[in-house]
């Protein structure tokens, strides 16, 4: 082998290894244009929504109430109690089953007129309104936790990304 080719062989060696070294050295530093996608979540927004609710129920009320003392039912009570304990008897013992009588049929009249008026009652259909609060959750966007050399960040995303994101000028494209 001649020693110009010996010469020129080795020259081109260490050209094409020197010419490597710096396209490995630019491609080392050169920027990075995706940014590895770690993790994605859903992010959501609750949100309470109150809204009133109507409903119609039958309502039982009582009559207003007249005689509050019960006077009519125990003084009818009297004075059939009384008659009826008129009929028993003669004399002094007669005298004595009467007003027994009387005061029975009065005690009674008055409970028999407490318990009609206790029953005497009419219905009426009332609306009645309340507030309930539903709750609602809306999608928000995307919480993005990503790789970017050696940094770890996370960024809130309108749409879900893929494996990657786009850098540009050294920062992650979110749009």
């Amino acid at each position: 082998m001649n020693k110009s080719m010996l010469v020129g062989a080795l020259f081109g060696v260490g050209i094409a290894t020197a010419g490597a070294g710096v396209a490995g050295y630019q491609m080392m530093n050169a920027a990075p244009t995706e940014a590895e996608v770690l993790k994605v979540s859903e992010a959501y927004k609750t949100t309470q929504v109150p809204r009133e609710v109507c409903e119609d129920r039958v309502v039982t009320h009582q009559k207003p109430v007249q005689d509050q003392n019960r006077i009519a039912g125990s003084a009818l009570g009297a004075v059939v109690g009384g008659l009826l304990g008129n009929q028993v008897g003669g004399g002094s013992g007669k005298k004595l089953a009467t007003i027994a009588g009387a005061a029975a049929g009065g005690y009674a009249g008055n409970q028999v007129q407490k318990s009609m008026q206790e029953k005497d009652t009419y219905t009426t259909t009332e609306r009645q309104c309340h507030t309930v609060t539903d709750t609602r959750k809306d999608l928000v966007g995307y919480d993005v936790r990503y790789r970017l050399g050696e940094q770890v960040a996370t960024v809130r995303m309108e749409r879900k990304p893929g494996a990657t994101l786009p850098v540009r000028d050294g920062q992650v494209v979110i749009d």
